[in-house]
């Protein structure tokens, strides 16, 4: 199976949830798992490795405190990354024009870096009655046979 490091943005603890949901499918579906609540890119693997990016959005678009520095890094890594594979969750409110707008950003960037995106954004809104936990695990066992 395959070996996922679960990437976290938050401020308030609603991506943690999701990424602590997200967890415990892809546990339960055989891969080895690692989650980094305070993400340190150098710290992170990328050989064999799928990404998965769970982040909010905060302020005026901006990234949750904690995984700020992680972009940075990102950012100005010259390292060749077109062997990781990722794929991104955003958690947002769509009354904001500013909706799931740092999980659209981290999106971009890792596919600026030769990164492959092996499953489409998923955005959820939490203006809608949804349980974002249960969301995203469905969404990755209807997606399992991507992974």
């Amino acid at each position: 199976m395959s070996s996922f490091q679960i990437i976290v943005g938050s401020m308030l603890g609603g991506s943690e949830y999701v990424a602590e949901a997200c967890e415990e499918t892809l546990n339960n579906l055989g891969h080895e798992v690692t989650v980094h609540l305070l993400p340190e890119f150098s710290k992170i693997s990328v050989k064999n490795q799928i990404w998965l990016i769970c982040t909010s959005t905060h302020g005026a678009g901006d990234y949750p405190d904690n995984i700020q520095k992680f972009v940075t890094d990102l950012t100005s890594c010259n390292d060749d990354l077109s062997s990781l594979k990722f794929l991104t969750i955003g958690i947002g409110d769509s009354n904001y024009d500013t909706y799931c707008y740092a999980a659209n950003n981290i999106n971009n960037l890792l596919l600026s870096k030769n990164c492959k995106e092996i499953i489409k954004l998923k955005k959820y809104d939490m203006s809608k009655d949804i349980d974002p936990e249960e969301e995203a695990q469905l969404w990755i066992t209807t997606n399992k046979d991507l992974l």
